[in-house]
């Protein structure tokens, strides 16, 4: 298909609402597990690490899966509906803590819901963006399909930080515990309806005939295995892609790692550790940057990505969050806090410009793999790269404790040591600034143009074309 349906792309869009809204939530939820439960701080590096790793074992078995599937259905939709029900109930189901039931209990429980919902999540989201991967075989309309989709995803960041405010709002609820039980109902269900929308209205061939496809049964166990390993080994063979997923890994581990310490530059630095002073700023940061990305990030760089191609659109829209991270350093002005909403604009190129092109990158990689290799793997590719994505993410998270530590940066202190909050404020604009100078040396030899997808696809036309 060339030219898809915008009913179709707002479909998509509305499960990638989906798909983020789950990790934005969940991110806000587990303070409450040390904050409002008592958990230790091993039993949170547990929760945060376990799931995290069933994770990425399950999410290249699922490509595998879903890439081989015969079925009247397609290879995906089926996998997306099970799946958003999977991830829906078992959201809620984990976050129904109670502190009367024991640190013990809770523990446990959380544990594994969380291995439920991460299967859950799995079974969904593989298939999801493999899916959108193959919506269209046109170099600029899956850019398109990719900008419609984040255009929506991103409300999930805008919304997401108010619920700190309705958490901790003792007019709405006695405590934050209370306050997530009932909220991770809401956020579930909701969540677990958009999930299912790609999966009703996008549309896919069936399968059931094709025999190119590896038999999904017990028999063919070891196969899959090897298929996997081959799929990861082949996936990296391809330079364009390697290139693709290495400088995601660097904007975004960047990024995640100092993701936190605005809220505490804001309390520490603009405020002078007072936090009720700080009131609404933090949660302004967050939404207000989210809604930068959607109304100008993702139309500016859908239209760069059009006029000039998508190698270049990249590399304009990561300088210009060079100068949003340089900015900061000059903006976060005790006294004046709203001056750092000048740099979120800039700021926002980087993240919001990232997954617009580098997802629509992919899908041009997933035609050149099957120019070479005879198989259609949008479902490992996509598996691959949101496994980077998910790497760095824990990553990021390790990095941020130990930058905290060498600072000497204690955020249940109210005075700091000197040069604590200054050597917040340099990694905050000097650790982005750093992973996103390397991902833009790793892209500058990207070369599938325009003018090669489209005849990669001439290519692969002509070899059906042969076929029939």
């Amino acid at each position: 298909m060339h030219q898809v349906p915008m009913g179709y792309k707002i479909a998509f869009g509305l499960g990638m609402l989906a798909n983020q809204m789950f990790p934005a939530a969940l991110g806000i939820f587990m303070v409450v597990l040390v904050k409002g439960l008592g958990f230790p701080a091993w039993m949170w590096g547990i929760l945060f690490f376990l799931p995290r790793l069933f994770d990425a074992i399950t999410d290249p078995i699922m490509g595998f899966i879903t890439d081989n599937t015969r079925s009247v259905w397609g290879r995906r939709r089926h996998y997306v509906f099970i799946g958003a029900i999977i991830t829906g109930l078992s959201f809620v189901a984990m976050w129904q803590l109670h502190e009367s039931s024991g640190i013990n209990y809770n523990f446990v429980y959380f544990l594994l819901w969380s291995f439920a919902f991460y299967l859950g999540l799995t079974i969904f989201s593989v298939p999801f963006v493999a899916m959108g991967y193959e919506m269209s075989d046109n170099y600029h309309e899956r850019t398109s399909i990719m900008a419609v989709a984040q255009w929506i995803g991103q409300w999930a960041w805008v919304i997401a930080p108010w619920f700190w405010v309705v958490m901790y709002d003792k007019d709405w609820f006695p405590d934050p515990a209370s306050a997530t039980r009932l909220l991770a109902i809401w956020v579930g269900l909701a969540c677990m309806i958009l999930a299912m929308i790609p999966a009703v209205f996008i549309k896919a061939n069936s399968t059931k005939d094709d025999h190119s496809l590896v038999s999904l049964t017990m028999k063919n166990l070891g196969l899959g295995v090897k298929e996997i390993l081959n799929g990861f080994k082949e996936a990296f063979k391809i330079p364009q892609f390697r290139k693709i997923c290495f400088a995601t890994f660097f904007i975004f581990n960047a990024f995640n790692t100092i993701a936190s310490f605005s809220f505490f530059i804001i309390v520490y630095y603009l405020f002078d550790g007072n936090a009720d002073a700080a009131g609404l700023w933090p949660t302004l940061f967050g939404c207000l940057g989210a809604l930068a990305t959607t109304f100008i990030v993702i139309p500016v760089v859908t239209l760069m990505s059009k006029k000039m191609g998508k190698k270049k659109a990249f590399m304009l829209s990561q300088g210009i969050s060079l100068f949003g991270y340089i900015l900061f350093w000059f903006l976060f002005i005790p006294g004046k806090p709203y001056m750092f909403i000048f740099a979120l604009p800039f700021f926002s190129f980087g993240i919001g410009g990232l997954f617009t092109i580098m997802m629509s990158m992919t899908a041009d990689v997933c035609d050149l793999d099957e120019l070479n290799n005879y198989k259609r793997r949008e479902g490992i590719f996509g598996a691959i790269y949101w496994w980077m994505v998910k790497f760095g993410f824990a990553i990021a998270g390790l990095l941020s404790g130990l930058i905290m530590s060498f600072i000497q940066f204690s955020p249940d202190t109210a005075t700091q040591p000197e040069g604590a909050i200054t050597g917040l404020r340099l990694f905050f604009s000097g650790i982005p600034i750093a992973g996103t100078m390397i991902a833009m040396w790793l892209m500058k030899d990207y070369d599938i143009s325009e003018q090669k997808a489209n005849d990669v696809r001439i290519a692969l036309e002509s070899r059906m074309a042969l076929k029939s």
